[in-house]
């Protein structure tokens, strides 16, 4: 299955031992009752609340019907007894304060049927405040006909006793009320409630019809209605007794007619089920980057499709999806479930669909990942009803587990190899890069994937998604708002459809901030919502912004000119400390022979991007400082290349090749056209993005296509610009081959095709009339460029060149005079030896050998 959930705590392993433990004791004793109670019916057992702190209420009965209320501390994993009700009452809602002095509990009378008879009129509703350290008074709150939850507030500064509590009551007459109780200490460590005869209290809400608790945070979600307008508001509660109401935002969504309805205040097992399973569904998630959706199934009763509807309101957008059910006769027996996964929300329905959306990236619908009921892992899921809870927390009501839920990494790169489909493909990618965990490993495992998969992908290219991707999620995590200021994947649209599964996209408005003052998670929620009002066009970083600076620079290096040399220092100086950056997080030495010559080219690249996306980030993150900026550059540029290198070394270390490949006396093997194909695949995905390529790599691959392509393939892809002439290459393949006639040709061919400087320099080292030839047209051109024809005397023998061949001599003749009359301006390094008279002769040379005399 695409999601794992961990047991984190479980009633019949980490509260039932315990209680038949104690029934033990007690039977052995001759005992029956009093204490703690004996557990006689199981069914009984059941958890009714998760406090911010992580404890977990629960409670059972007797074989007398008396009520025991138990709490589970998941830090000590430790059960404590809380109180008892010598009566035969359902509870409908409980709470504990964080110093477990005070515990709030909702009562109605028990019925045969273990559920709330609304017919019923005199079944009151009990709340009470019991004083439990040690247990001492009880104080009747509320004794009306209507059900009643309570929940105690939580404050986020938790270092020493509270003398004043908050608890909140919600009733199902549609208000949300605030007592204020104050306590004191008597007798030593006895806590009391302090003028329990009047505790002062504030109205929060009123004229609501569903609300949501967040425990975590200590927020309150609900909805009103408004001129037939449905409106979401959420109000903060702080460490203190203020609370504060932070937005409105409007929803498209009708809840007229859906009646009243909580979520996360607790589990009320005396609702009817079956009216439970076809109620609407409606959640609110957050996470920490700021984002805020809200989930929204309406009530369903059959069909062949069923509907549901998310607001991403920190994108300013909704996407309503249509899911298709399979045959006519599918039933449904379950409504959807929505689980929060911070980065994504898992929409659920059993037997039937598992999506899995991205919240931080929705636009486009390929990064979320979709699998239907053909899929045998998506029934996995626990088919009773699940409350997801703050964290990534996962409560199964029926069988008492809270579970953790997280992305099942095994599964998904197992699915990565198995699915033919490319948007699964795409999703799974980026699923399996958003864990976070071990990330070297899973890497690994990708990399292995895309080796195997090179070509298999027609919608995207594997190599730019993966370097993107990777990149990404290995900076974003730790600073926020980087995720809107570097790309997060090579994808701009998708068009293709995926099966089972339609989308309608609506832009919405957005919340309506009530403060004007943020901190935390307030603070990058009105960042993300200020984003989307004023950020047109989007911020993301392209590299392809440097191209014309860096075309500017090669050009400047091949005639020879170059601008400021402190301004390229500089920025050979920046791909410098990309280097050592990347060096020192090597973990082992490397296989391939990179980075082992300048490539002044692929330096300037570096060097220009770190320039570029430095000025970038320091322009859009503000509050950041300039250090951790640079390093957070030399960070992410180092990871597109480290992950270019990694490609490259496990192709190298699947087909066992070795260093002497960049020997160019050989030929090559099909390991070594597996590498040259899989470095072409690498030069195709980084040119699109004008990416930069460890230095060394085009010298390679070079050499790998000198040894694998026939000549006329070679020098098209040299034309073409597939491959590319490094002086490095050049250097070594005019040194390490033989002067036969197939290697002339080749060597004549690449010569032929080097710019001026450098052939030059190249033509010096190989000793062959071809290589004359390419020196002497070189000098002449450099000679004739400026040259105007002057008016000559008859012809004198100026030269000391002795051959009858009028038309050499009269050209040689030409040649001197310009020698002659500017000696100090083409006398040019390295080229001392060349004048009028090395090119007569090599004219000779070259003549006679095309003639073949």
């Amino acid at each position: 299955m695409a999601l794992r959930l961990v047991a984190d705590f479980d009633l019949q392993k980490d509260v039932l031992p315990g209680l038949l433990a104690q029934r033990a004791v007690l039977a052995v004793a001759g005992a029956r009752g009093g204490g703690v109670g004996i557990l006689e019916n199981y069914d009984s057992l059941r958890v009714q609340n998760i406090e911010r702190n992580g404890n977990i209420i629960y409670t059972y009965k007797d074989d007398k019907g008396n009520l025991f209320f138990g709490l589970y501390d998941r830090q000590t994993r430790q059960n404590e007894h809380l109180y008892t009700f010598e009566t035969d009452f359902q509870v409908v809602s409980c709470s504990v304060n964080s110093e477990r002095t005070l515990l709030a509990v909702s009562l109605v009378q028990a019925t045969k049927e273990g559920r709330r008879n609304e017919h019923q009129p005199e079944s009151k509703c009990l709340t009470l405040l019991v004083e439990i350290h040690p247990i001492n008074n009880v104080k009747v709150l509320k004794a009306v006909d209507s059900c009643i939850w309570a929940q105690f507030l939580y404050p986020h500064v938790e270092s020493h006793p509270l003398s004043e509590n908050h608890l909140l009551l919600i009733s199902e007459e549609k208000y949300i009320e605030q007592f204020h109780i104050q306590v004191t200490q008597e007798d030593g460590d006895k806590v009391v409630i302090k003028n329990s005869g009047h505790l002062p209290r504030d109205r929060v809400a009123e004229d609501f019809v569903w609300a949501q608790w967040d425990m975590l945070e200590q927020r309150l979600y609900y909805i009103d209605l408004k001129n037939s307008r449905t409106i979401l508001k959420c109000i903060q509660f702080n460490a203190d007794e203020n609370f504060t109401l932070m937005f409105e935002a409007s929803l498209d969504i009708s809840l007229k007619d859906s009646g009243f309805k909580l979520v996360n205040f607790g589990c009320d097992y005396l609702q009817d089920p079956e009216k439970f399973s076809k109620h609407l569904s409606l959640c609110v998630f957050t996470n920490k980057t700021g984002s805020l959706c809200v989930c929204y199934s309406p009530k369903f009763d059959s069909g062949e499709q069923i509907t549901y509807s998310v607001f991403y309101f920190h994108k300013g957008h909704s996407k309503t999806f249509t899911a298709a059910l399979g045959s006519a006769d599918s039933h449904v027996t379950k409504g959807i479930t929505f689980l929060n996964l911070d980065c994504y929300v898992a929409v659920y329905l059993p037997g039937h669909f598992f999506h899995l959306l991205n919240i931080q990236h929705p636009d486009l619908i390929c990064h979320s990942l979709f699998l239907t009921g053909k899929n045998e892992m998506i029934d996995m899921l626990p088919h009773s009803p699940l409350q997801s809870l703050s964290g990534s927390m996962v409560l199964d009501w029926n069988s008492g587990k809270l579970y953790r839920a997280l992305l099942n990494q095994s599964y998904l790169l197992q699915l990565l190899w198995n699915t033919p489909l490319d948007c699964e493909r795409m999703a799974v990618l980026h699923c399996v890069l958003s864990c976070g965990r071990d990330s070297r490993f899973l890497e690994a495992q990708i990399i292995q994937w895309i080796s195997e998969n090179i070509s298999a992908c027609h919608s995207f290219d594997l190599i730019q998604e993966f370097i993107i991707a990777s990149s990404y999620w290995s900076i974003c995590p730790e600073t926020s708002n980087v995720d809107k200021l570097l790309p997060y994947s090579s994808v701009l649209t998708w068009n293709t459809e995926i099966p089972g599964i339609t989308l309608v996209t609506e832009e919405i408005a957005l919340p309506l901030m009530k403060v004007h003052s943020f901190k935390g998670y307030w603070e990058k929620l009105n960042y993300n919502l200020e984003y989307v009002k004023y950020a047109k066009p989007h911020l993301h970083y392209n590299n392809s912004v440097i191209r014309k600076e860096w075309n500017n620079l090669i050009s400047e290096e091949k005639t020879g000119k170059r601008r400021s040399t402190a301004y390229v220092r500089n920025i050979l100086d920046n791909a410098m400390k990309v280097i050592f950056n990347l060096e020192a997080r090597s973990l082992e030495p490397r296989l391939t022979p990179l980075f082992q010559e300048e490539d002044n080219h692929q330096r300037l690249l570096v060097g220009l991007m770190v320039s570029e996306l430095k000025d970038h980030l320091l322009r859009h993150l503000q509050g950041v400082e300039k250090k951790k900026i640079e390093q957070m550059v030399l960070d992410y540029i180092s990871k597109l290349l480290d992950l270019i290198c990694c490609i490259l070394e496990a192709s190298w270390r699947k087909h066992n090749l070795h260093p002497w490949v960049l020997h160019f006396d050989r030929r090559g093997s099909a390991a070594e056209f597996a590498v040259f194909h899989l470095m072409t695949r690498i030069l195709e995905a980084t040119n699109s993005l004008f990416l930069p390529l460890p230095p060394g790599f085009h010298t390679l691959h070079m050499v790998l296509g000198v040894h694998c392509l026939p000549l006329h393939n070679l020098l098209h892809y040299i034309d073409n610009g597939v491959l590319l002439l490094t002086e490095t290459a050049v250097t070594r393949l005019v040194k390490d081959l033989d002067n036969t006639e197939r290697n002339e040709k080749l060597k004549f061919s690449i010569i032929a095709r080097l710019p001026p400087l450098i052939g030059q320099k190249i033509s010096r080292l190989w000793d062959h009339p071809m290589s004359s030839n390419i020196i002497s047209r070189n000098h002449v051109k450099q000679l004739l460029q400026n040259y105007k024809k002057q008016p000559r005397d008859s012809m004198t023998d100026k030269s000391s060149f002795s051959v009858e061949f009028l038309p050499l001599n009269y050209f040689i003749d030409i040649l001197t005079d310009i020698e002659s009359s500017n000696q100090a301006l083409y006398a040019f390094e390295g080229h001392d030896n060349v004048d009028a008279k090395f090119v007569g002769e090599a004219a000779l040379k070259h003549t006679t050998m095309l003639l073949g005399l």
